[in-house]
């Protein structure tokens, strides 16, 4: 490689990195963890509003909003998701609730979950879930105020 060459070289690929690292840094607004494009890892949106437990959505019953794939166990679940998708959505993108009223963001257990009024909220583990419990009505304060922020970061 020619001498005069290496430095350009050196400074494209250093911009390249920078830009991939960017971008795959940037927060998409519904968590689908790492791989797949799956929201709530695969579980049904609706049913924990309906039957108020964690039930795990089917491939034959989807919908694509958001830029996410959402899971559901029933024509029924995946038809009240698409007439009114913000009702049944997690809040903060399905994001833990109680990283998001830290200011910071992490993934969830499907099972560590709290509807309050038509809201659900998701949770890293049933740890977190616990302390969420012990001060939600704070918690879920700051999360409302820091979410706007974190998906500008």
């Amino acid at each position: 490689m020619n001498v005069l060459r290496l430095p350009l070289f050196r400074t494209l690929m250093l911009a390249l990195l920078g830009a991939w690292s960017a971008a795959a840094l940037a927060l998409d607004p519904i968590n689908t963890g790492f791989f797949g494009n799956t929201a709530i890892k695969g579980y049904d949106a609706v049913a924990y509003h309906t039957d108020h437990k964690p039930v795990k959505g089917s491939k034959d019953y989807t919908v694509e909003w958001m830029g996410a794939t959402w899971r559901f166990a029933s024509a029924e679940h995946r038809d009240a998701f698409k007439a009114d998708p913000e009702r049944y959505a997690p809040q903060y993108g399905g994001y833990c609730a109680y990283a998001v009223s830290q200011n910071s963001t992490a993934g969830i257990d499907p099972e560590a979950f709290t509807v309050i009024g038509d809201k659900l909220y998701l949770n890293y583990d049933k740890t977190i879930q616990e302390k969420w419990e012990a001060d939600r009505d704070a918690y879920i304060r700051d999360a409302d105020r820091l979410w706007p922020g974190l998906l500008q970061k």
